[in-house]
């Protein structure tokens, strides 16, 4: 035996270590139960890799995400087991990691049931315990063919090893690039082979390792994301480092699916997404319309304020639009099929953007009049595929809060910082605080982004630099930038810390070049303008459902529907509560008297589902001393209220933005 000199890095620190032949990573770490894996030259192994003369290994510890990747990719593996043991005619798909958990496909005579899951969960726990290795062996094509003759999938995935098609859905996680690799589950004290799967890895040393687990459901899955493939069943779990952990989990989610929008929405009387209208087309009810009024409205006094100019346009264009933009060829497969009529192809409008461009191009324009800043509510329609709706925060059709603003490259940062700076308020004028910024760039090579690269660098460090005077955490995103510029998302945390993509601000040099779009300077040339395209609410369904969300349904006094119901204690004093709130009313507050048969006690309840900020109760008391009785949301009362003083607090509550 020889000996091997290696490298230990943890963050920034190096230890060099001297070791024989056939040392594993698990014996470099021999003693650290929290490390799962091994990074080596940046990529990721097993604990049974044997380092060789030179190699750097960083040890992967089970909390981080990587880490955290390969617990559930080792889970999703124990359940795919469990499942051929428990059904041997189940096929098996893909079993990635995914945010939060893992899931497999599989094919199968029947969807599996609750029922189902309960066994395979036990089944799992069952394998679990028994501690069986997962051990990596490198394989040809040709012999895993043979010994997955069985598996379709497999044998499909093996046909895209290398391939661009290997990019499809979960497929990497299956087979790489490089060489081809088999995980054997072996038993523990016989070294039998209980269970095998085509997989690149790296995987947990043992099923044991695995700390806790939970199966959540199962669903239709087209194979690898196509609705031209076959429809597989999958089962998603979730995995985590410790049982405490994942209760929390499933605590988070429990509270989620309280404040889950489309419950809510149903439960409140906001919204709807009738089935004779289609998936991801939403009717809003009165009481919506009503939140979804001050949303627009309070956001429109403050685009006024700053500047910005109201524009609208049409929800339908010749194609060709589209075409000179760069949308359809590069954006094509979200945009609705043509509608052709009188000889011409049309499209409903996916994006504003281009008609602002005809609305600068109109008539001339001077260097005096900008920057210019078009705002515009504008409904658009995305072709997003059934799988992915959901609710409100992926519709088919919905409302942007739409701006472009066109400035000249000297006006372009100063316009930037004010941006970021007025979106950052606004939002946290609707009760978001918590927030971080990330920057998509362009991705060197990809035909995708169109533009020169000396375009790209100034567009992303002018938004760079205005990301900077903001004081947040910077993210980078690389290649996540739209075809024709960088951008800037402002990423926002809710209440119970779910982070949310809110306002996007993007520099464009190349729609203004497209169109042609010019201005006339001060020396009497004539230059193209830069294009910042701006989102603040991204859409107003969306940003509808993340605050309905935020807030649990219980919306700040200024956003609510209903803001005040009154409340009388027996049928005498309805007469009194409706002068009161007559006066209430022509001040502007939103405020309902419930003169219903109920009882007292149940309109109370009934104003509490309805999550309404104030109850003004009034009773014989009340009345002979002119007062109302209030009662919060959090139960707490105060008597004796004159009226004058009832509205005044009324209205400083919904004068309070944030």
């Amino acid at each position: 035996m020889t000996d091997v000199r290696v490298i230990i890095k943890r963050d920034s620190e190096r230890e060099e270590r001297v070791v024989t032949t056939g040392t594993t990573a698990a014996a470099l770490f021999e003693g650290e139960r929290s490390v799962v894996a091994a990074r080596v030259a940046g990529e990721l192994k097993d604990l049974a890799y044997e380092p060789v003369e030179g190699d750097e290994v960083e040890p992967v510890e089970l909390t981080s995400q990587d880490g955290l990747d390969i617990l559930r990719h080792s889970t999703a593996h124990v359940m795919a087991q469990a499942v051929q043991e428990l059904f041997p005619r189940a096929k098996l798909g893909i079993g990635p990691p995914v945010r939060d958990g893992f899931y497999y496909d599989f094919d199968v005579p029947e969807p599996f049931t609750p029922d189902d899951l309960k066994l395979i969960e036990k089944k799992m726990q069952q394998i679990q315990k028994q501690g069986q290795r997962f051990s990596r062996r490198v394989t040809t094509d040709e012999d895993a063919r043979a010994e997955l003759a069985d598996e379709p999938y497999k044998l499909e995935l093996i046909g895209l090893k290398g391939s661009a098609a290997e990019a499809a859905e979960g497929a990497s996680a299956e087979v790489g690039a490089g060489e081809l690799t088999i995980y054997d589950n072996l038993d523990a004290k016989s070294g039998e082979l209980c269970w095998k799967d085509l997989c690149r890895g790296p995987h947990l040393p043992s099923t044991r390792a695995i700390p806790a687990f939970k199966l959540m459901r199962s669903a239709a899955a087209y194979w690898r994301g196509s609705e031209k493939n076959k429809q597989l069943q999958r089962i998603y779990g979730t995995a985590w480092p410790t049982k405490d952990e994942l209760k929390a989990y499933l605590e988070f989610l429990a509270e989620a699916e309280k404040r889950d929008h489309r419950k809510l929405g149903a439960e409140l009387d906001l919204f709807s997404i009738p089935e004779e209208l289609g998936s991801g087309l939403a009717v809003f009810h009165p009481k919506g319309g009503v939140v979804r009024k001050v949303m627009e409205d309070y956001s429109r006094q403050r685009h006024e304020e700053s500047g910005y100019e109201f524009v609208n346009t049409p929800h339908i264009s010749k194609q060709g639009l589209f075409e000179t933009s760069g949308h359809l060829p590069n954006y094509g497969e979200s945009m609705f099929p043509p509608l052709e009529f009188e000889g011409q192809d049309y499209r409903l409008k996916a994006m504003n953007c281009p008609m602002h461009n005809l609305i600068f191009k109109a008539r001339g324009r001077s260097y005096r009049e900008l920057p210019l800043r078009l705002f515009e509510f504008g409904t658009v329609y995305r072709y997003e595929k059934s799988g992915v709706v959901h609710g409100l925060t992926r519709a088919r059709g919905f409302t942007q809060d739409d701006s472009h603003i066109y400035c000249t490259k000297e006006q372009m940062p100063e316009e930037l910082d004010g941006l970021l700076t007025f979106v950052l308020d606004l939002l946290r004028d609707y009760g978001l605080n918590d927030f971080y910024l990330e920057l998509s760039t362009r991705e060197e090579g990809n035909p995708k982004f169109i533009g020169e690269p000396e375009e790209w660098e100034e567009a992303t460090e002018a938004l760079r630099e205005a990301a900077g005077k903001q004081g947040l955490e910077l993210v980078m995103d690389p290649g996540g930038a739209a075809y024709y510029g960088p951008k800037i998302s402002v990423q926002a945390k809710d209440a119970i810390g779910r982070t949310w993509q809110m306002s996007t601000i993007q520099v464009d040099f190349q729609q203004p070049k497209r169109f042609a779009l010019e201005y006339t300077a001060a020396d009497g040339s004539r230059q193209q303008p830069v294009m910042i395209h701006r989102a603040l609410f991204g859409s107003i369904e969306r940003f509808f459902a993340v605050l309905l969300e935020h807030y649990a349904g219980a919306f700040p006094t200024w956003l609510a529907p209903v803001q005040a119901v009154c409340i009388p204690i027996g049928d005498t004093h309805v007469p009194y509560l409706q002068e009161f709130a007559a006066e209430a009313k022509k001040k502007g507050l939103r405020i309902e008297v419930d003169s219903s048969a109920d009882r007292m006690q149940k309109k109370i309840r009934n104003a509490q589902k309805s999550k309404v900020p104030f109850m003004i109760i009034a009773g014989d008391e009340d009345v002979s001393a002119g007062a109302v009785s209030f009662r919060y949301r959090d139960g707490t009362q105060k008597n004796g209220v004159p009226q004058n003083e009832a509205v005044a607090e009324l209205l400083e509550a919904a004068a309070q933005h944030s």
